[in-house]
This record gives structure tokens, sequence and C-alpha cells, in this order.
């Protein structure tokens, strides 16, 4: 087979669309694709959503992409490649979340600061049973921290390690969680843009590697009911107009070291707390792990190392100065949750939010904080739909579609129960 082009954009509901396309195709380029794919939900119903045209008749977007930024894939004979969708007038497709991710990093940089990202994954393992129902992959002796046989039998993940190496995807780590068997991926920290674009093709590589393995890898922030949540944890910072960082205040970290970034920063995010519930843990399933004691970023709060609080603060300082965000899971699409942290801190930081006091509770049997994310999706995007600082910020019409499409979700998944609420989504999360 000769030399394939897979080209590929993240939607609405975190599914990786794209087309495989011939040679002559790598290079900088562009293929067409139907709009109201932004109507299409998991079950494959076709909605008039906003900004999807469905009864307009269907028309075209554009991906367009950069022959730079073409790499190797992990399938034979085959490049890869991520882009952003236009309209067919040559504009910007205001409901693509890379667009969405690179306005809030021209919004940041117009303020003389650059965020750099890294983002934690987690996931669980599920196998197929006889009768075909998922059940969670047999690791007999895994713990947290876990590395070797006793953690992953089949050893897909030294695959995943052995391909992403040798592709060029820098990892941080791969370890077993605390719940079996439960997975997490870190990716070094990087430029945001480029950080989001490996995220996304690491978890998608993840996926198709496992399941060549005979793994279902979900990502799903829930797949397990015993057992504990997935979250996508995102860690930012900024390099300021000398390369520093700036949210450095000098050598050490923590609360007591914070500078007036970072304070505004971290007021900005527990402002819109309840708002960005809504766009980056949207699904269903979601609202299965944000409770609360549950490590997941459910209470408005904030604290120094402490991982029972939705903004946590680094202690390293210096260049290593960083916040993190614990609320996002993978079912958002990861440059809308990366778009929509930034730029909710960065409402913080240009309106002077008020910063609440610091978490002294545990998170387990105690807490300051008095207010939390809704909990279920219908509250979370109700939220949102009242969040409108929030919405201009990350995009009106993205935040439209994404509102219509999750209103139409409650709907859909409100008479579904355990398995039958995982299996609407496991597929494609």
């Amino acid at each position: 087979m000769n030399t394939r082009l897979r080209a590929l954009f993240c939607d609405h509901l975190s599914i990786m669309r794209g087309k495989y396309l011939p040679g002559s195709k790598i290079g900088d380029g562009s293929t067409r694709f139907c709009r109201s794919n932004f109507g299409v939900h998991y079950d494959k119903d076709l909605l008039d959503a906003p900004g999807a045209m469905m009864m307009q008749g269907l028309p075209d977007m554009e991906l367009h992409w950069e022959g730079e930024l073409i790499r190797d894939s992990w399938d034979r004979a085959t490049k890869i490649v991520i882009g952003d969708l236009y309209d067919t007038e040559g504009a910007p497709l205001e409901m693509c979340g890379r667009g969405a991710l690179k306005r809030a990093v021209a919004d940041w940089q117009a303020r003389g600061q650059t965020p750099k990202i890294g983002i934690e994954l987690e996931a669980f393992a599920l196998v197929p049973d006889e009768n075909n129902r998922l059940v969670p992959y047999d690791t007999p002796g895994a713990h947290v921290y876990g590395t070797g046989p006793f953690s992953d039998p089949l050893r897909f993940n030294d695959a995943i390690w052995e391909k992403a190496d040798e592709l060029g995807f820098r990892l941080d780590l791969i370890t077993s969680e605390y719940d079996s068997p439960q997975f997490e991926y870190t990716l070094t920290f990087d430029e945001a843009v480029r950080a989001v674009d490996d995220i996304v093709l690491f978890r998608l590589m993840a996926r198709e590697i496992a399941l060549e393995h005979g793994i279902v890898l979900s990502f799903l922030p829930k797949p397990i009911a015993e057992a504990g949540g997935s979250g996508m944890h995102i860690n930012f910072s900024f390099l300021d107009g000398d390369g520093g960082n700036a949210l450095s205040a000098g050598p050490r970290g923590g609360p007591d070291h914070m500078n007036d970034l970072a304070k505004g920063c971290i007021a900005g995010l527990t402002h819109h707390h309840r708002g960005l519930a809504g766009l980056i843990a949207p699904t269903a399933n979601s609202y299965q792990r944000l409770q609360p004691g549950s490590l997941s970023g459910f209470l408005c709060n904030w604290g120094g190392d402490h991982r029972n609080v939705t903004t946590r603060i680094s202690t390293e300082g210096g260049a290593k100065a960083r916040l993190e965000h614990r609320m996002a899971d993978a079912s958002s699409n990861p440059y809308v949750a990366v778009a929509a942290v930034l730029q909710a801190a960065r409402l913080g930081v240009e309106n002077g939010y008020a910063l609440p006091p610091i978490e002294t509770g545990d998170g387990f049997e105690k807490w300051d904080a008095k207010d939390s994310t809704a909990i279920d999706l219908k509250g979370a995007v109700a939220d949102l739909k009242a969040d409108s600082a929030l919405q201009a910020a990350v995009g009106q019409l993205l935040c439209d579609n994404h509102i219509f499409m999750k209103e139409k979700e409650v709907k859909k998944t409100r008479d579904l129960e355990g398995d039958q609420l995982r299996d609407f989504y496991v597929w494609f999360i």
C-alpha cells in the first residue's frame, strides 16, 4: 500500500472524525466534510443544532492542515495530521474546538503571556466477556503506582509506550491508578495547541493499540460504578516576554508564594466553577464521577498540595510553578476544555474577581466550600447557559451548539442506568 494521509479533527462529542486520503495530499492541504456533523449525536441521531445547518441543505465545511504538522502514524504506511475547520467562505468555523483554543491562546498572548499546558489522562481497561458484555480487565495484582505484569498482564501499555517513543510523543509517565484496572497517562508540558494536539492523538493511539490487544481502553469518567472516576487534569502556566514562568513568585511554590497572576487565575476558575462544568464535564456519566469526597473537582475551592480541591497549587516554584485544575474529564473535547479553563482564568485576572479563602477542610468529611458543580448534566448545562461571560469568551456559537446537544443528551440518557448509560458512550470515549 502506498503511503496515505489520515486527516482528523476532534468534534463536539470528543470523537475524532477524519478521512484517509491519498499520498498526494501530504503537505499543506484541505478536505471537505459535512458541516452537519455538528448535529450528530452519539446514537447517530441527526439534529438541527445551532451552526450545524441541517435544515439549510447540510452544506460543507473544510478541514485545513499545515504540512509541517503532518507526522508518522501508528498505522502502517500512514501519515497523520490534525487541522482547523473553516466554512466554505474561508472563515474559521466557530464550533471548531481547536480554533477556540487558538483564540484563548491569542487572548493571553495579547497580555504578553503564552500558555503552556500539561494534561494527565486517566482510563479504565475493559474486555468483553463470553456474552460480549464489557467487564473490567483482570489485573489480579494491581495496586496504585503499580508497574509490570501484575498490573498489566497483557502488557498493552508496553506496546503503547514503545509506539509513543517511536513517534515522538513525550511521555512523562504511565502507571496504574488507585482503582483497578485504571491507568494514568501524562505527557510533557508544551505550548498549548501542540500539547492538546499531542494528547488527542495519544488518546486515539492508546485506544487503537489497546483494541489490538483485546482491550477497550475507556477514558469515560465513570465506566465502572464500583470504582473511582477518571479525570483529565489540566495543568497550566505561562511564559512571559522574557521566556520566564509568569506564575512564578520565586524559587518556592504553594499558596504562600503566589503572585497576582496566580491569584487572579484561581479567582476566575472559582467564579466560573459552575459554568465550566457544563463544558468540561459534559456527559451524564460525568456526574457519577463529580461527587463530594471523590478527588474530582466537585467543590468550588482551591488549595495547595491537596488532591481534594478543584484548583491545586504546585509546591514547585520557579520554572515549574503551575496550577492544576482537576474538574475536567476526557468526555469533553480537550481543545474546548483547555480553552474554557484558560478563558475562565483570564476573566478572573482581567475582571479583578475576589479570591475566596483557601480550603482548610480535608475534603472527605469536612470542607469550607459553599458551592459545587451541579449534581447532574441537566443542572450543569443550565449553569453554563447562565454564564454569559464564559460563553462569550469561549465562543458563542460553539456554546450554543454544545448547550443544544447536551440538552438533547439529558433527555436521551434520563432513563438509562448502569451499563446502559455507560454503553451509550463507551465505544466513543
